[in-house]
């Protein structure tokens, strides 16, 4: 069976592409949700600008790269959940710190390692068209993992979305939960990056939520929604990319924007 499946991705290599974005997407739109309702735009950004760092250390360590990736996401993720809350300056202002200078630092970094050769363009603005059959594996097994504790601690998270407070009251581990959160959202990013690269990797999880909030009625249905508009941009931006020779990764975003647009003209929300 796993035979047949690799015949057929090789013969049909448009199809591991086209399946890790619309997996990708599937993921991307309910943790999107949750950065559209916590506002933590700036967040996702500042997870892909840091993860270059990560690349980097990788490089000079001569590590694997996609390894270093995720644990740096996932480290700087965890260092800037505490941050957050006991800084003195606001939210957005720290974020664009950490993520302007982790961004300036492994680009420096980069630019002084002799000998070593970085595919940067890759790296920033993604190669959705490279993903191999190996990276669809790993995508697939996040997504389930990932789907999987979202459907179990989807109460809980929703809880301490609303109000912190009260869900601390109602006995959710509000903490533990913002972990999980923040690892998540690190781990989605570092896959991300490989499909739309770092400087559009924000734009997988705040657009299609940001739309689906017009259409959306419950929790529930803006989830459902920004999955579904998710993996309708990444087809509509891979059929972009074939049909008029355009970069895979940005059609996608450009895809999604479109979107964006369309949901804002949404009869319902006009009655509103």
């Amino acid at each position: 069976m796993t035979d047949g499946l690799s015949a057929l991705l090789l013969q049909h290599w448009w199809l591991t592409p086209l399946l890790t974005g619309v997996l990708l997407a599937a993921i991307t739109g309910p943790l999107g949700s949750f950065v559209v309702w916590r506002r933590m735009a700036f967040f996702g950004d500042t997870l892909a600008h840091g993860a270059l760092l990560g690349i980097t250390l990788g490089v000079l360590a001569e590590i694997n790269l996609t390894l270093a990736l995720l644990v740096s996401c996932v480290i700087l993720a965890l260092l800037l959940l505490p941050l957050q809350q006991s800084s003195r300056l606001s939210s957005d202002t720290l974020l664009g710190i950490v993520s302007h200078s982790t961004l300036a630092i492994g680009l420096v970094a980069l630019s002084l390692a002799d000998g070593i050769r970085v595919d940067l363009m890759g790296y920033l603005f993604g190669d959705l068209l490279a993903v191999e059959p190996a990276d669809l594996l790993m995508v697939l097994a996040a997504v389930i993992v990932m789907a999987s504790l979202l459907g179990w601690q989807w109460r809980g998270l929703l809880a301490s979305t609303v109000s912190p407070e009260l869900a601390g009251i109602d006995g959710y581990p509000v903490k533990r939960l913002n972990i999980l959160l923040v690892i998540m959202l690190a781990l989605v990013v570092a896959l991300a990056m490989k499909v739309v690269g770092i400087l559009l990797v924000s734009a997988l999880l705040v657009i299609p939520a940001a739309s689906a909030r017009s259409l959306a009625r419950t929790p529930h249905q803006m989830v459902l929604w920004s999955a579904l508009l998710g993996m309708a941009a990444v087809m509509l931006g891979m059929w972009a990319s074939f049909r008029w020779d355009t970069p895979a990764g940005p059609s996608v975003v450009v895809a999604a924007a479109a979107l964006f647009v369309l949901s804002l003209v949404n009869p319902k929300r006009v009655q509103q």
